[in-house]
């Protein structure tokens, strides 16, 4: 995840597939892929107003050139915990 402006956040295809998830306050609200279930981007519920959005849902990006955003193979992680 990475953060931006809420003036700068720009949507440039997909906007139709993606799905709201909201609890307990109502105010940050947490979008995904209604196809693939990705979790794209977040509207923070600070004051601020920014963003947080998937680094890896930007087009054109090679995420092996990122040293200071963190990266998580979603994919390859256990459903499981194993300490169960």
């Amino acid at each position: 995840m990475a953060d931006i402006d809420a003036a700068d956040i720009l949507i440039h295809a997909g906007q139709e597939v993606l799905t709201k998830y909201q609890w307990n306050t109502y105010i940050a609200e947490h979008w995904f892929c209604s196809v693939c279930g990705i979790y794209t981007h977040h509207k923070k519920r600070g004051s601020s107003g920014g963003y947080g959005f998937n680094v890896a849902c930007v087009d054109d990006i090679d995420m092996s050139s990122l040293d200071d955003v963190p990266t998580a193979n979603g994919a390859s992680m256990s459903l499981v915990d194993s300490t169960e």
